[in-house]
């Protein structure tokens, strides 16, 4: 296994003290770098973990916190705390900026060269970046299709990969369909997965908590969507050249 280094990193943003997780690869010189952005109970060590195997594989790698330092276990605060930031796409491009300048400022992230993947919230984010017209190499977001205002797609300049799970409730076939459509008409260069079976947030361990209805893991997705979320950065993110 590649020797990696790992430090935790504090930064300003939507008023709070964010604290991410930043994984950097063996040797010297600049590398590729990934934003990596948790479900909206906050940064655990599931994206701490996703981190740390994107700098295993070369990349420079930040997970970015949500919620000043905080996990929400309890699913009513959670939704409390996410659901008017996923209403405000401001303050998640705030979120998402904050943590993009602090990826930049590393000296080993080459900072024309940077993917955003991110899982539920996370990965609402990641897309808001793409709609302000952020210059990222792809975009991944997993269980976070969330569409955005209207004609801003248009300045999403990178490829996008999507993954949902087909009995997700939290996004239903409806949602599903009005993200393609946004993507479809934006001219955006999009693909999306559909993994049959799968509840929403199935890339995540079960929890030794209370989970709102509708979450569940499954195994064999979870594995799928890592290795199609790997191959996307292998296609738009390589690590030579």
């Amino acid at each position: 296994m590649t020797t990696i280094t790992t430090r935790t990193v504090s930064y300003p943003a939507d008023g709070l003290t964010m604290i991410g997780h930043l994984a950097l690869p063996a040797g010297a010189g600049l590398r590729p770098a990934v934003l990596v952005g948790p479900e909206g109970v906050g940064l655990s060590d599931v994206e701490r973990g996703r981190a740390e195997a994107l700098a295993e594989l070369g990349y420079v790698a930040l997970a970015f916190d949500l919620h000043g330092g905080r996990y929400f276990d309890d699913p009513e605060e959670m939704l409390a705390r996410c659901m008017p930031l996923l209403a405000d796409p401001d303050r998640m491009r705030d979120i998402g900026h904050a943590a993009l300048d602090v990826l930049r400022a590393e000296p080993r992230a080459d900072p024309d060269r940077i993917a955003a993947v991110g899982y539920g919230t996370g990965g609402a984010i990641a897309l808001e970046l793409g709609r302000d017209g952020v210059d990222l190499r792809a975009i991944g977001t997993v269980n976070g299709l969330i569409t955005g205002r209207p004609g801003e797609a248009a300045r999403i300049r990178c490829p996008v990969w999507a993954g949902v799970g087909s009995e997700d409730p939290i996004m239903p076939p409806a949602q599903r369909e009005a993200f393609t459509t946004e993507m479809r008409e934006a001219g955006v260069d999009w693909r999306l997965v559909v993994y049959g079976g799968a509840l929403h947030a199935f890339h995540h361990p079960p929890v030794d908590h209370a989970a709102p209805p509708g979450v569940g893991h499954h195994p064999r997705h979870a594995q799928r969507a890592w290795r199609d979320i790997v191959g996307l950065l292998t296609e738009c993110l390589p690590l030579a050249g």
